[in-house]
């Protein structure tokens, strides 16, 4: 795939580090790769970005920003109120299709969630994807109200005839709850397709050196990872796994 879309169920959920853990399996392969941030959105001129931290923590890719808002706001309305130009999905597209002919691989990473809007017209993450023919691979935290909102964006995904690579969970917790260990099973389920990987909380913290090392342990072989579900599964599931769910969160 030289191309993946990378979109989360929300903001704040992990979806950079994920990214960025991505990218370093990724480089740990041999491949090379280029980060796209469609649109950043609350950062000042002089911090870094999200494009800038996946660098940071993954090491040398090619990184690229289409547009910087001051406000942190959905990037239509922090366009509209900056008076800025906004990004459209045709931008989106076009910077990633360039990026792929000298990279094996092209990380786009969206803004919030899949249908944030990035211009008056309604455009999305989804529009670029549906330009590019590109996958896209879902960013879900793992607890209690996480089966919902990522059955809502499997689903839209499947309206508009995209590819869903699979779901990674973007903070792990180090001592997870019932609901997070009973949606190892449900996440799949509920988005009809694999789970892909699992980062630790504070992950993003780990000296560069220590996250490249760990990144392909969290992350499935179709992410260039080690990591084996049905493992995680066993060590993390609640005991009683196997007897009827409680209701889904």
């Amino acid at each position: 795939m030289p191309v993946l879309i990378v979109t989360g169920t929300g903001t704040e959920i992990g979806k950079t580090v994920t990214t960025a853990a991505v990218a370093a399996a990724a480089l740990a392969a041999g491949r090379s790769v280029a980060v796209l941030k469609a649109a950043q959105t609350g950062v000042r001129p002089d911090e870094r970005g999200d494009a800038a931290e996946v660098a940071r923590l993954a090491g040398t890719v090619t990184t690229a920003e289409l547009a910087r808002f001051p406000e942190p706001l959905a990037p239509a309305t922090a366009a509209r109120r900056a008076g800025m130009r906004p990004v459209t999905p045709d931008d989106v597209a076009e910077a990633a299709a360039k990026l792929a002919t000298d990279h094996d691989l092209v990380l786009v990473e969206g803004a919030g969630g899949l249908l944030v809007r990035f211009d008056a017209a309604g455009g999305t993450l989804a529009d670029a994807a549906a330009l590019l023919g590109a996958p896209v691979l879902v960013v879900a935290p793992a607890g209690l109200g996480t089966l919902n909102s990522t059955e809502l964006t499997a689903r839209e995904l499947s309206r508009r005839g995209l590819g869903l690579t699979g779901v990674v969970i973007g903070s792990w917790p180090a001592l997870p709850d019932l609901a997070s260990r009973c949606n190892l099973a449900d996440l799949p389920e509920v988005a009809g397709a694999p789970l892909l990987g699992a980062l630790p909380a504070g992950a993003a913290a780990l000296p560069p050196a220590d996250f490249r090392a760990a990144a392909p342990t969290w992350l499935a072989p179709r992410l260039d990872g080690t990591w084996e579900a049905e493992a995680f599964r066993t060590r993390e599931a609640p005991s009683g796994a196997g007897t009827p769910h409680a209701p889904r969160a």
